[in-house]
């Protein structure tokens, strides 16, 4: 890995080791430690587009100037001006480096956790409602699911849901669930359409997060904004709530995650009442952004096996959950006190 290219192009003088640390799915991570800090370095894996990584970077910029309660990521620039430079392995790949942000990834053991995890998305949705920014946005919304990623057409996802390869032949009730889901989905697009759109994350989950290593329960950044886009305003705190509801079903933090997103953001009616639809249209995403992976040949089959049970497990439990996550949010919503 082209490491020293990397940092040379940031900090050409600097003398830096490099660590491992926690990490997403889908980039390289590592930490350049030096005598004046530590800063963060990324490669991006799922894709080779310059044009997403600009926008992305734009967006953080635009972010950095508002002053948010928690922090964001802040690119870094090269010596010659970029917050990016490309690897020099031939890969088409690209790197940049961020700012250090001190924190650890949030525990759900710790009750207050969830409120405020939901007060820190309502921050960063209102923030992100004001961004204005001079490119095109990279990715579709959430809701066009065939354009989700280049490799999974319609006709593909239904070939391999279908028709599913010998290795995922013992998976193939769970891919008919998921198929049956994704074509029901589609009945509901123009209602979806309707609703109020703005720049969203749409990743936030426990894994884009720190909070406080003295107050756990204090979110102190949202990170990994790579999936910024114009999308639905409902589908951020939707992509929170499919998260809980995959890990624990624990029916208070979901509450409270709730208490502490609508004391920022009051969601119109139609918004809450779309938020099944968009839980459910989370799970299909990852689904297809998993897929895409295998098919370009980026993840194993094992991951991709590991993706299909559980967008299968959370899709089936939804259709039992719906109901009760929408009498929670009309309840909150009736005793509304927005900040």
């Amino acid at each position: 890995m082209p490491f020293n290219h990397i940092i040379s192009k940031y900090m050409p003088h600097a003398s830096w080791q490099l660590t491992s640390g926690e990490s997403g799915w889908n980039n390289t991570t590592r930490f350049v430690v030096t005598a004046g800090g530590t800063a963060v370095l990324r490669i991006y894996e799922t894709h080779r587009d310059l044009g997403k990584i600009q926008f992305e970077h734009e967006v953080l910029l635009a972010l950095a100037e508002q002053q948010l309660p928690c922090e964001v990521p802040h690119p870094l620039r090269t010596v010659d001006g970029h917050t990016y430079t490309m690897l020099a392995d031939g890969t088409d790949r690209y790197a940049c480096m961020f700012r250090y942000i001190d924190g650890v990834r949030p525990s759900r053991k710790h009750p207050k956790t969830a409120q405020s995890i939901g007060v820190a998305t309502g921050m960063l949705s209102r923030a992100l409602a004001r961004v204005q920014v001079s490119r095109a946005t990279a990715y579709p919304p959430y809701y066009e699911l065939e354009a989700a990623h280049p490799t999974c057409t319609e006709e593909r996802i239904a070939a391999f849901c279908l028709s599913p390869p010998e290795a995922f032949w013992h998976q193939s009730c769970e891919l008919v669930l998921i198929y049956g889901e994704f074509t029901m989905f589609h009945a509901n697009l123009t209602y979806l359409r309707k609703l109020p759109h703005q720049l969203v994350h749409g990743d936030i989950n426990h894994s884009n997060l720190l909070v406080s290593k003295t107050d756990p329960e204090q979110v102190v950044a949202v990170l990994d904004f790579e999936f910024c886009t114009w999308d639905l305003r409902a589908i951020e705190p939707a992509v929170v709530l499919s998260g809980y509801l995959s890990e624990s079903h624990d029916w208070p933090l979901v509450e409270d995650f709730i208490l502490g997103y609508d004391t920022i953001v009051a969601l119109t009616d139609e918004e809450i009442e779309a938020i099944p639809l968009l839980i459910r249209l989370r799970k299909l995403d990852v689904f297809i952004h998993f897929l895409g992976r295998y098919l370009d040949g980026v993840d194993s089959s094992e991951i991709l096996s590991e993706q299909i049970r559980d967008v299968s497990n959370g899709l089936r439990t939804l259709r039992q959950e719906e109901e009760q996550i929408l009498r929670i949010y009309r309840q909150v919503s009736n005793n509304r006190v927005v900040l």
